[in-house]
């Protein structure tokens, strides 16, 4: 697969599982990715949450994206950074109606967004003993 292709699929199915390190313990859920293009991933929670206390900590996370049916899954790994755009909140927000009562009650700071521009690792069963291939998103 290409950068597009991996773009495609993780919009496709934008129901990923995120890592973060809560000191030396791994920490693992589920969430929906805002979206992908080709400047990279884009992720919000909530800043009272633990997810968002860990990365700020450790900016250092796993996404996977995975597709039963394709038997497919697509790792991608980096540091987030953090975005402080109104425009795009506005635009998440939007999305997902259910942020707006976040945001009159704590504002805008109430929203964690972060960038990922990380290494993609595309598995499938067929490929899964192959050496590691890495596309840069």
């Amino acid at each position: 697969m290409d950068k597009a292709e991996i773009i495609e699929f993780l919009n496709a199915n934008p129901t990923c599982y995120l890592a973060t390190v809560e000191g030396s313990k791994p920490r693992v859920r589920a969430m929906g990715m805002v979206k992908a293009d080709e400047n990279g991933i884009i992720i919000e929670t909530a800043t009272f949450k633990d997810v968002y206390k860990q990365i700020a900590a450790n900016p250092n996370v796993e996404l996977c994206f995975f597709n039963a049916k394709q038997g497919m899954q697509i790792r991608v790994s980096g540091a987030v950074e953090p975005l402080d755009d109104r425009k795009l909140k506005d635009e998440i927000i939007a999305m997902r109606p259910f942020l707006k009562q976040r945001v009159e009650e704590g504002g805008y700071e109430a929203m964690g967004v972060f960038r990922l521009k990380g290494a993609a690792y595309v598995w499938t069963f067929d490929t899964a003993s192959e050496p590691k291939k890495y596309i840069q998103l």
